[in-house]
């Protein structure tokens, strides 16, 4: 059967008739349950966002939605109403991101990695910075989203994963356990990440910076969280800076050759790779300050070698990404030479039995 598109006029009739029945009766009539993910917020009351959306298409398509016909989450029901410009808020706070928790671990660690109250004044502090964090979107953050309480919670699961921790560790998840081992091997890199992450959420530098879509970020391994990686990738797709750092080069009568694997566009491609190749900025997200971009900092590389670079972390320089693929070459070489080799008299005789 078909399924079309709902319109802000439908829903408000479909809120309209769950108000006139009450709720019970409306989502029994209906056949729908509770919701248990996301709700609707309209002029101070709640609805159940998926039901709203089944009926509200009986307004605009001439039939009610069925309720296996509908996804009631993020990615279906609640995608359609916030569409049309409703406020849809999820009724679980989402998981605690890597950028979140280095913020909770370099408190943690600040506290001598014991735990936290509600009520101390860092804790306090680190929960309003929290919800500046432009990571989760609206409709996920509900009246708890990272509140005191939360945030406290998060430093027991860190600290009680800590390897002097004697006691019982609570039910924390493998990224804590992850970004902690982090700050215990690298202290002084990890709270120059959380420096700079604060920095950038407290003037706000990275509002302005557009998420990478869900699967490209995870492409991306960055120990340092998700908001450094989206400025260091927003910084190379500087258009100007790609311009001149391309004309840097020609300007001193280099090729534009991958730094890596010396691939050439235009020797490959002709014209239409003429003048084509990306920009990797080399410099560490944990070093890279809030100051403008160098042409120093940038090479120029190809798009395949980008994208291995940025794999895994830690990231290899252009020159590391030679060097292991020279590596790789050599032995590729060396084991087609030894297949290649005559067989010696010895080697063609077979063990007597």
């Amino acid at each position: 059967m078909r399924k079309g598109a709902i319109s802000r006029d439908g829903v408000l009739k479909a809120m309209a008739e769950y108000d006139e029945m009450g709720r019970d009766r409306f989502l029994s009539a209906y056949g729908y349950k509770p919701a248990t993910g996301y709700h609707l917020l309209h002029e101070d009351r709640t609805y159940d966002s998926k039901a709203i959306v089944g009926v509200a298409h009986k307004f605009d398509q001439g039939r009610v939605l069925k309720p296996d016909e509908l996804i009631g989450g993020r990615s279906h029901a609640a995608r359609w109403l916030a569409g049309l410009g409703f406020v849809v808020r999820s009724s679980r706070s989402p998981d605690w991101t890597r950028d979140e928790i280095i913020l909770a671990c370099e408190l943690a660690m600040a506290n001598g990695w014991k735990r936290l109250e509600f009520d101390d004044p860092r804790v306090i502090e680190l929960s309003a910075l929290l919800q500046t964090m432009p990571i989760h979107p609206e409709e996920l953050r509900n009246e708890l989203f990272r509140n005191p309480n939360g945030v406290a919670r998060k430093t027991v699961d860190i600290t009680s994963r800590h390897p002097d921790y004697r006691g019982k560790p609570t039910n924390g998840n493998v990224l804590d356990v992850e970004v902690m081992n982090d700050f215990l091997a690298r202290p002084t890199e990890m709270t120059e990440v959380a420096r700079r992450i604060r920095h950038g959420l407290t003037t706000g530098e990275f509002q302005d910076l557009l998420p990478e879509p869900e699967e490209e970020e995870d492409e991306y391994s960055a120990p340092e969280g998700r908001l450094l990686l989206r400025r260091h990738r927003s910084r190379e797709r500087n258009k100007g800076l790609r311009r001149k750092k391309i004309a840097s080069v020609l300007g001193r009568g280099g090729q534009l050759a991958c730094e890596a694997c010396g691939f050439d566009f235009e020797v490959v491609y002709g014209d239409r790779g003429a003048g084509y190749i990306e920009c990797h900025h080399v410099v560490p997200l944990h070093e890279a300050g809030e100051g403008r971009t160098k042409l120093s900092d940038l090479a120029l590389i190809c798009a395949n070698c980008h994208r291995m670079i940025h794999r895994r972390a830690p990231w290899p320089t252009p020159l590391e990404l030679r060097g292991a693929m020279e590596q790789k070459h050599a032995a590729d070489r060396r084991a087609a030479e030894a297949l290649g080799r005559p067989r010696r008299a010895a080697d063609e005789q077979m063990p007597q039995t």
